[in-house]
Order: structure tokens, then sequence, then C-alpha cells
């Protein structure tokens, strides 16, 4: 998983023809754009949402980032970037593989809830749009969901080998099934809030007895 991004330059907005350049930090104008992406998507985002989120011109936009899917992808980049420093800084406080799940579960429903699920998961949101994204994109999106996938298998491993999860549970398979159970919180979480959380997180802890 990839780690924070480091802080990045400004960029200029107008040529410098038209005078002294107007600059803007490119970090909250993605921050700004993930919004509106994680809103509706790739394809139904329009030039028009995402200007008046970043508070840019389409003309600005082309110019700091050539094109939308420029954009998408540093979005993309970005999102993934900040999600997983998050992650990871709340796993660092446990320390075996099954309260380490337990923890990521505990998180996903976190970011499933209220205004922050409402908005939706920019993976989530991709991955169900993957059949209409170009080869590219649609690589990119699949390489951050087997990530994922390999991440929650490696949590699975760690439990075994300290002895907090079963011997006998199939790795590959028990990661499958929690990924589908992790992005369907984040599903259900664009429309309500997930009930009974912990209760939720008991039921799929017992999966690794």
């Amino acid at each position: 998983m990839p780690s924070a991004m480091s802080k990045t330059p400004t960029i200029d907005t107008k040529s410098r023809e038209r005078g002294r350049p107007r600059e803007f930090d490119i970090e909250q104008a993605l921050d700004k754009a993930m919004i509106v992406f994680r809103q509706k998507g790739f394809h139904a985002a329009s030039l028009n949402d995402l200007g008046e989120a970043m508070g840019l011109t389409a003309g600005s936009i082309y110019k700091a980032f050539k094109d939308k899917r420029s954009l998408f992808l540093l979005v993309f980049e970005r999102y993934l970037s900040v999600r997983n420093a998050d992650l990871r800084q709340r796993l660092a406080q446990f320390t075996t593989g099954r309260e380490k799940l337990s923890e990521l579960l505990q998180f996903y429903l976190d970011s499933a809830r209220a205004v922050e699920g409402r908005t939706g998961c920019l993976v989530v949101g991709s991955a169900v749009e993957l059949q209409v994204l170009d080869d590219d994109l649609s690589q990119l999106v699949s390489e951050a969901v087997i990530r994922n996938k390999n991440f929650l298998a490696s949590l699975l491993k760690q439990g075994q080998e300290d002895g907090s999860v079963t011997p006998n549970l199939d790795v590959d398979t028990a990661a499958g099934l929690i990924l589908c159970i992790a992005f369907g919180m984040r599903v259900v979480g664009k429309i309500t809030d997930v009930k009974d959380e912990p209760e939720t997180i008991k039921l799929v802890m017992k999966l690794l007895d």
C-alpha cells in the first residue's frame, strides 16, 4: 500500500501573459476534487462540477492538470495515500493480527458513517465503474483492490503466527470474504449507517476462530 504523499508544490493557474500568476495549493485542490469524484464517480463528474468545487475555471483545470483523467489519477493516488496512512496509524496501536483485523473493520465502519459514508469510497465507486473505464484506469483500480485483499491476507497470516487466528483458516478465502464485507459497508454507507456495529464486527471475527 502506498505511503503518504509528500507536499506537492503549488501550480500556476494563469499564464504569465495575463499578469502575475495566481497560485493554489494542489493538495487542497485535489481534496476538493476528490469529494466530487467520490460522490459522482469518474464519468458523471463534469468539469463544471470539479471547477466549482475547486474554485477553478475549466481552463485553469486544463492548464494545471491537462484533463479530467489526469486529475482523477492524481486524486486517486492521493486518496489511497491518505487512507492507507490513516489506517496504518490506527493499526499500529495493536499487536496481534486479530486485533488489527478488528480495528480494520471498525475503520471501515467509521468511514461508512454519516457524511463521510454518504460521500462514498473512491475505490469502491471506481470498482463499480470498472467496465466503463479505459484499460489503464481499470487496471489501476483493480490493482488497488488486489492490494487491499493482500493486506487482509497478511493480517490473517500474522494472526495465525501469533495464535490469535485459527491455523485451519484458508487465508485467501477469508481475505476475499472480509474484503467483500468491508467494501459492502462502504456501499451501505452511501444510503444509511450500518446498524449494530459491535455485533457486526463480532460476527465477522467469529470466522477467525
